[in-house]
């Protein structure tokens, strides 16, 4: 039984679909995250407006670069957009709306600055992992389009 979940473990953890979000990943990172710390810090925007104008911009790289390489989705976009923009609103408002008070409730003792940084990092963290989910799973399909081929 424990070598079953641990095979489903891991053909979860390196599926093709995984490494290939990772890698996109890490570009949307770079993006997002420029824009979002840089607006915080630089340009004096809250953690909302930083966050969220961050998202807007790495979610619509995300989406092509997901669809197309990641999942090898060719399916009409048009059909996906909506489920992709649900998917990256909820991921997004679960993420960040646990993640500030949580680490504003771990880090009482440090300066505003210190816990809005860290809470957006951790959102980015939260966020990574729901919209994987949500992408491979609801949005792409991709267990849905194995099946039928």
């Amino acid at each position: 039984m424990i070598k079953f979940l641990i095979d489903k473990i891991k053909s979860f953890v390196l599926h093709k679909s995984m490494i290939r979000f990772v890698a996109v990943g890490y570009v949307n990172t770079l993006i997002g995250a420029t824009i979002m710390f840089g607006l915080y810090n630089l340009a004096g925007c809250g953690y909302w407006l930083s966050s969220a104008s961050s998202y807007l911009f790495a979610s619509a790289l995300s989406f092509f670069l997901n669809k197309r390489w990641t999942f090898e989705n060719n399916e009409r976009s048009a059909k996906q957009i909506a489920p992709f923009a649900l998917n990256i609103a909820f991921c997004y408002f679960m993420a960040y709306s646990v993640a500030k008070p949580t680490i504003y409730y771990l880090l009482a003792a440090f300066e505003q600055s210190v816990r809005d940084n860290a809470a957006l990092f951790v959102g980015m963290c939260i966020f990574t992992a729901l919209n994987y989910c949500g992408q491979r799973f609801l949005v792409f399909n991709l267990q849905r389009r194995t099946n039928e081929r």
